[in-house]
């Protein structure tokens, strides 16, 4: 199946293949968070360059900041924003001709209001165009039990299957703090998932369907760190692999679907064992907002007298600055950065 079958936001079952074809092209996708039209764009005029699949998703935070201020209520802005980034994301992705997979990050279970809110969405949506409004919606119930994290990840997949729209879930826990959730002081065993627990889900999850991924932690950190501070075991993911294919009698060396959190700031070399266990997301989130900003930053630097006032630099008393605190042309510098450091992850994760 070539990637470029597809054009614009995808559904579950569309992901399922792009996913599978990953697989047998040994890499895996890249995930970027996005919050604004500038980093939407940038990233899709990379995955057009490259005329490959990208996965654009939302976490809670980032769905608040595209709603601005819609509304005093919190969840409110949270599901206007997410829900008028994914409804622009499916009309200007059409115009870059990549699939794009859309999917929400990252919601623990104080935030399932959220998700319930944009199933909600997502079924009218479904209702007037039969396809669904995300692709995919994570749910990171890591921190419960086992059995309520999986009967209710359970409980949700049975829903949004019925508008082919998959889910991911999470084993263990990815530490450091992202969007303002801080595991930053977790436990270090709990950064460790086993292969009796990605069994069980795997197990689960298939009586609903196959249109699945499991984030299974394996030293995963979100943020970056100095190198050796955070210890990586992508071997975790290799025997969980072994040990579903000997429970089961399959014949796939890889039957899971595996993400990789915290892909910011990773050794290439622990990226690419994880691609060779049968990872086919990655998640980038931290090296992208830097890339951003150090576009803006820079040219602000070299810049930096047009940038003082509307009139008057270097060049003269009385020369206008317009064409410099032009927002179009700094958001722009950003953009370009952006696009480059996801044109890195691609290259990253190829094996």
């Amino acid at each position: 199946m070539p990637y470029n079958k597809y054009k614009g936001v995808v559904n579950a079952t569309q992901a399922k293949e792009i996913y599978a074809q990953a697989k047998l092209q040994n890499m895996a996708i890249p995930a970027i968070n996005v919050v604004n039209t500038e980093s939407i764009n940038a990233v899709l005029a990379e995955a057009k360059r490259r005329d490959m699949p990208v996965i654009l998703q939302f976490s809670h935070g980032g769905a608040k900041h595209f709603g601005g201020k819609s509304s005093d209520d919190s969840l409110d802005t949270a599901v206007t924003g997410a829900v008028a980034g994914a409804r622009y994301i499916h009309y200007i992705s059409k115009i870059y001709k990549v699939p794009v997979i859309l999917h929400t990050d990252h919601a623990n279970k104080k935030l399932l209001p959220w998700i319930d809110r944009l199933l909600i969405e997502g079924e009218k949506y479904f209702k007037h165009t039969s396809r669904p409004l995300f692709t995919s919606h994570m749910l990171d119930l890591s921190a419960e039990t086992l059995q309520h994290n999986l009967e209710l990840s359970a409980e949700y997949f049975a829903k949004f299957s019925k508008i082919n729209m998959g889910i991911e879930i999470e084993l263990g826990i990815t530490g450091g703090e992202e969007d303002g959730i801080d595991n930053s002081s977790i436990d270090n065993s709990l950064l460790y998932t086993q292969p009796e627990d990605v069994f069980e889900a795997y197990r689960r999850l298939c009586k609903i369907g196959d249109n699945f991924t499991i984030a299974a932690s394996f030293g995963n950190v979100h943020g970056v760190y100095k190198p050796g501070n955070v210890k990586l075991s992508p071997n975790i993911l290799k025997n969980c692999q072994k040990y579903i294919k000997e429970q089961l009698g399959l014949s796939s060396d890889s039957a899971v679907d595996f993400v990789f959190h915290g892909g910011s700031g990773s050794e290439i070399s622990s990226i690419k064992e994880a691609i060779s266990y049968g990872v086919v997301k990655m998640n980038i989130d931290t090296d992208t907002q830097w890339a951003f900003w150090s576009g803006v930053n820079k040219f602000q630097k070299q810049n930096r007298d047009k940038l003082q006032s509307q009139i008057g630099n270097d060049d003269g008393a009385d020369k206008p600055n317009k064409a410099y605190y032009d927002p179009r042309v700094w958001l722009d510098c950003g953009a370009v950065s952006l696009s480059q450091r996801v044109g890195q992850a691609y290259d990253d994760l190829k094996l």
